[in-house]
């Protein structure tokens, strides 16, 4: 007896249960509250911020009202809150003192002008957070929003404070924490005997010596660390009603997205929630132009060629790239 031919009953069903899952609200774009720290982190944030919206979601930036890169654009909602500071003033206490960083000095003077500018920039983002979370109104506005999830830089631990205050999930977008807070916070194993620690410029492959000042380095990060960071560990508390440690704000992260690639970066511990997102602002660029006027002189000798390019400026026009090949003499011994 012959059974009727047809597909079977699961690939009859594909098409109602791929309709069923698109019309589902499982399917619908999420609430994100983003609370980006300044500077190059928030240029860093941006793409993905962009693509975020571009994906259907709905996106709020939330930023204090004098900032210096933060700017309302067409892919977000920018919500700001006061501080008690001027655009010339907040603009004067974040740069107008880095440029002491670099001087040539002492290296002890250095670093106590060092620690002097990380103070005084520090306290400009403390005052900016305790703004944003006493700000009573602004907060229930914020709960009442029903975001689904935080975005922030902890960097800034403000954002990190918030999602706990709130009860909502967060998500770190960052490239490192200095003191090792990233490791604390995720509870990653950090040997000193072969990840070189933040700033050291060691590699994986330590000498005995590189690995003492490796395992001893975070000692001395104890001091700014201090300075910038517990203040906000201080505001956990004072918030949730109870004793709240830094490795505690920092552990409440859901998921850690790390601007860092092995390709670049020396391999160590990961936990499951630690992606590596390298390529976030590696933008897709157009090919080059037919500009390059090619000027290729031969020179059969016993020497390399070097390829070298040149920006010649046209007459009225852009300047153009003039490229050719220069002849090198290298004389070597086969001795």
């Amino acid at each position: 007896m012959e059974m009727a031919a047809g597909p079977p009953l699961p690939l009859a069903a594909l098409p109602g249960l791929l309709l069923f899952l698109c019309a589902g609200p499982w399917a619908e774009g999420g609430k994100v509250l983003v609370v980006p720290m300044e500077g190059s982190h928030w240029l860093s944030m941006r793409k993905a911020v962009q693509e975020l919206h571009a994906r259907g979601h709905q996106i709020v930036v939330l930023s204090p009202e004098v900032t210096l890169h933060v700017k309302e654009e067409d892919f977000f909602t920018l919500k700001t809150y006061p501080i008690p500071y001027t655009q010339d003033e907040f603009q004067y206490l974040v740069l107008g003192q880095s440029h002491l960083i670099f001087e040539r000095v002492h290296y002890l003077k250095a670093f106590w002008k060092s620690m002097a500018v990380l103070k005084n920039v520090s306290v400009i983002f403390q005052k900016s957070c305790e703004e944003l979370v006493r700000n009573g109104d602004l907060v229930r506005q914020l709960n009442a929003s029903a975001f689904d999830v935080v975005l922030t830089d902890p960097v800034y631990p403000c954002g990190a404070v918030l999602a706990q205050y709130l009860s909502l999930p967060a998500v770190f977008f960052l490239r490192a924490i200095p003191c090792d807070l990233d490791f604390e916070g995720t509870q990653c194993p950090n040997p000193s005997s072969y990840i070189p620690r933040l700033l050291t410029r060691h590699s994986d492959h330590m000498t005995f010596l590189q690995r003492v000042k490796n395992m001893l380095y975070p000692l001395v990060m104890q001091y700014p660390c201090h300075v910038s960071l517990s203040p906000y560990a201080s505001l956990a508390s004072e918030l949730l009603q109870r004793e709240v440690s830094l490795a505690d704000v920092f552990g409440y992260a859901s998921l850690w997205l790390f601007r860092g690639d092995f390709v670049l970066d020396y391999p160590r511990p990961l936990m499951p929630n630690m992606v590596f997102i390298g390529g976030i602002n590696c933008a897709h660029r157009k090919p080059l132009s037919q500009v390059c006027t090619c000027a290729c002189v031969q020179s059969v000798r016993r020497a390399g060629l070097v390829l070298f390019f040149q920006l010649r400026p046209r007459a009225g026009g852009p300047p153009h790239l003039l490229c050719g090949f220069s002849p090198l003499i290298l004389r070597l011994s086969l001795g």
